[in-house]
């Protein structure tokens, strides 16, 4: 029988001794099988190197992105508080729009001593002091603008434009003077004023805040028309910055009609007579205001002649025509000029038309 160790046919043939012998060297005896073991790696460990990619941030790196999230905050509000000085320091603010104070009026008829002259509008305003005062709107100029301290010379000349614009209508607009319309003045008034010059339209009163006459110019279109449309006028448009927001002008301006009674009889014409205006309008603007185009009314004073003392003037002007004469002449302490401007308003309630300030026969 074969051993244990030898395949079923025997040794094979050629080989000396058979297998044995050729792996005996190799063969692990009992004590190096007990002492080996299986060892399983760690997943790190499986990765080998490349774990080197993936690992947990040291404190050095932690307190190095603290600091950038703190550099990058400074950085914002610095941004931030360099926006805010820029805005406090720019000249060019945006509009404040300010709430506007209601007109103070004061109006003040002058009363002719003798009779009223009377003629022609031509011969009538050839011999009287505005033979060379211009014709309509061309009387009213303005001055050389330039800018302020917080307004650009673009808004100075805005502002003294819209005041011409406003003092043509309210003076020399045809349908304003003979009572047919409003409408051309206030449109330019800031709104927060069209209550008071509603209320002033409505019902006119002698209480310095709602006397129409202060707003604008108007003749009772029952007695008075006007004899030639176009007005003489002469006078100056100033301008001031009173402060950061706020610029003013002011207009002191002379202006003669031609009138005529409104009813002609069958007769001869009726003579046209001379009717003469100062207005000292006082005007405010703010930013808002020069954007939107619209004017602010601060303070307006009227001398208005030849009328009687005692009439109501807080409305229409009640002008004096040709040949009539005043009652109550001379109650006013000093006699007043109303082509005399840059001067102080007549103090009295009545004053006294100025023999100069008539047409010289």
């Amino acid at each position: 029988m074969a051993g244990r160790g030898d395949p079923p046919e025997g040794t094979p043939e050629g080989l000396p001794g058979g297998g044995e012998d050729e792996y005996r060297s190799v063969v692990f005896d009992e004590a190096f099988i007990r002492a080996a073991h299986l060892q399983e790696f760690s997943a790190r460990e499986r990765m080998g190197e490349h774990a080197l990619a993936v690992r947990s941030r040291s404190s050095w790196e932690s307190r190095s992105g603290s600091r950038q999230a703190l550099l990058l905050v400074l950085l914002i509000l610095l941004a931030f508080g360099t926006a805010i000085y820029l805005g406090v320091r720019n000249p060019y603010q945006p509009p404040v729009d300010q709430r506007a104070e209601p007109l103070r009026t004061t109006v003040v008829p002058l009363a002719p001593e003798g009779r009223v002259p009377g003629g022609t509008p031509t011969q009538l305003f050839a011999h009287s002091p505005a033979a060379e005062y211009r014709t309509g709107a061309a009387g009213i100029n303005l001055p050389v603008a330039g800018r302020t301290t917080n307004f650009a010379e673009s808004q100075v000349v805005a502002g003294l434009n819209i005041a011409k614009e406003y003092l043509v209508a309210s003076s020399l607009e045809p349908d304003v003077l003979s009572g047919a319309t409003v409408r051309p003045a206030r449109l330019l008034i800031d709104p927060d004023q069209l209550e008071q010059f509603d209320q002033s339209v409505v019902a006119p009163a002698d209480d310095g805040r709602h006397a129409l006459a202060g707003w604008l110019v108007r003749f009772d279109p029952r007695q008075v028309a006007l004899a030639e449309p176009a007005a003489r006028v002469q006078g100056t448009l100033r301008f001031e910055e009173v402060g950061p927001d706020t610029l003013d002008v002011t207009a002191d301006h002379t202006y003669t009609y031609a009138l005529r009674p409104a009813v002609q009889g069958a007769g001869p014409a009726a003579a046209a007579s001379l009717f003469t205006v100062h207005r000292v309008v006082h005007f405010r603007f703010d930013r808002e205001d020069l954007r939107l185009h619209r004017a602010e009314l601060l303070t307006s004073t009227v001398e208005a002649g030849p009328q009687a003392c005692g009439a109501d003037t807080t409305g229409s002007l009640k002008p004096l025509l040709a040949g009539a004469r005043a009652s109550d002449a001379g109650v006013g302490p000093v006699a007043t000029d109303p082509y005399a401007t840059a001067r102080p308003a007549a103090p009295a309630l009545c004053g006294v038309l100025a023999p100069s300030a008539q047409p010289s026969p």
